[in-house]
C-alpha cells in the first residue's frame, strides 16, 4: 500500500523535493507510484514496460520540478497524471514495446517504485480483456477513475472536462463495460467474480 500525502503535508514535500531532498522525493515516490503504475499496466499490461514508463513519467516530474518549471499550486497529483497519461497515449501511438529511456541516473530511487503491485490476478486480468473492447476515450476515464484512483475532480482537470460532463461519462462507460462481459464471458463465474471485483472498486 502506498503512504497517502495529506493536503497539509503535500506542499511542504512537494518544495523539498523540488529542492533536490532525497527523502521528500522519496515520499512523493512511495505515495504516486504505485497508482501510477496501474495506470500504465492497465494499458500496457505488461509490468516492465509499465515500471519503464513509470519511471520516465517520474524522471520527467522531477527535472520540472528541479528546473522550477512547476509551480505547487494544489494541482500536483492532476499534473503528475496528465504526465502519466500523456506518456501512456504516446506509447500507444507509437506501438512500441519499449518507453523512452531515463534521460540520466538523476533519480536512482525511482527505479525501485515503492510498493507497486503484484502482478495481475485472473479477475483482474480478465476485466483488462473486456476493456480492450471500449474506446480509448471510455477507457481512459476507466482508468484513471479505477485504476489510478483519482477523483472526480481531479479528473476533471487531467482531462480537461466539465465535472458533469465526466460523471456522466464514467457511469456511460461503466455501462458498457458491464454489457461487454455479460455479452463477451459465458463462464458465469468467471464473470460474477469480475463483476464483483469491480463493483468494489467502483465503490471506493
Amino acid at each position: 500500500m502506498s503512504d497517502p500525502l495529506d493536503s497539509d503535508a503535500i506542499a511542504e514535500v512537494l518544495a523539498q523535493a523540488a529542492r533536490g531532498d532525497a527523502a521528500a522525493w522519496c515520499d512523493i515516490v512511495r505515495a504516486y507510484g504505485p497508482r501510477v503504475f496501474a495506470l500504465c499496466q492497465s494499458r500496457c499490461r505488461d509490468p516492465e514496460v509499465s515500471e519503464e514508463v513509470t519511471q520516465s513519467v517520474f524522471a520527467t516530474v522531477a527535472v520540472k520540478m528541479t528546473s522550477g518549471e512547476y509551480t505547487e499550486r494544489g494541482r500536483f497529483e492532476s499534473w503528475l497524471f496528465r504526465v502519466a497519461m500523456n506518456r501512456v497515449r504516446d506509447l500507444m501511438r507509437r506501438n512500441r514495446r519499449r518507453p523512452e529511456n531515463l534521460a540520466d541516473g538523476q533519480l536512482d530511487q525511482v527505479r525501485a517504485t515503492p510498493g507497486r503491485p503484484a502482478e495481475d490476478g485472473p479477475e483482474l486480468a480478465a476485466l483488462r480483456r473486456a476493456m480492450e473492447h471500449l474506446s480509448p476515450a471510455d477507457r481512459e476515464v476507466i482508468e484513471l477513475r479505477h485504476h489510478a484512483q483519482m477523483g472526480f475532480k481531479q479528473m476533471s482537470e487531467v482531462l480537461d472536462e466539465p465535472l458533469g460532463t465526466l460523471l456522466a461519462r464514467h457511469h456511460r462507460a461503466l455501462r458498457k463495460l458491464r454489457e461487454i462481459l455479460e455479452r463477451d464471458m459465458p463462464d458465469m463465474q468467471e464473470k460474477q467474480a469480475v463483476q464483483k471485483a469491480y463493483r468494489e472498486e467502483s465503490q471506493q
